[in-house]
């Protein structure tokens, strides 16, 4: 009897060592090196007073949610010309002048919102 056991209890330990790791999955959609999660986390932190502990986590929730949704490679481009917009004269205009970059602009301003609101911060920086 002690022998019939064993198999169930093998298969139950197994199949809950699969559901578990099926669940981390979707968390492990685009690793982003920490310098760069700890750098956003930082901007959106200076750029969202309040609780250090509180903003902390929810600029953290921010990056997770734009790793999950874009590439490493993606981000780091849509955010430099999304902060290369903002630059005055002829090299500002190379950004601004592009179609392709304003869309890329747009598309990850709208991921950044989307991301806010579900992580409950306010979208107008202060």
């Amino acid at each position: 009897m002690a022998s019939l056991f064993k198999p169930l209890r093998l298969k139950a330990l197994l199949c809950a060592a699969g559901g578990l790791s099926a669940l981390a999955m979707p968390a492990l959609a685009y690793d982003y090196p920490t310098a760069d999660r700890v750098t956003y986390v930082e901007e959106c932190m200076r750029q969202h007073p309040g609780s250090s502990y509180e903003m902390l986590n929810k600029c953290s929730c921010v990056i997770d949610r734009l790793a999950r949704d874009i590439s490493h490679d993606d981000f780091v481009t849509m955010s430099t010309a999304s902060n290369a917009n903002t630059i005055g004269g002829e090299r500002g205009n190379t950004i601004r002048d592009t179609q392709a970059m304003q869309d890329q602009i747009k598309r990850f301003r709208a991921l950044q919102s989307t991301a806010k609101k579900g992580c409950f911060i306010n979208s107008e920086p202060k």
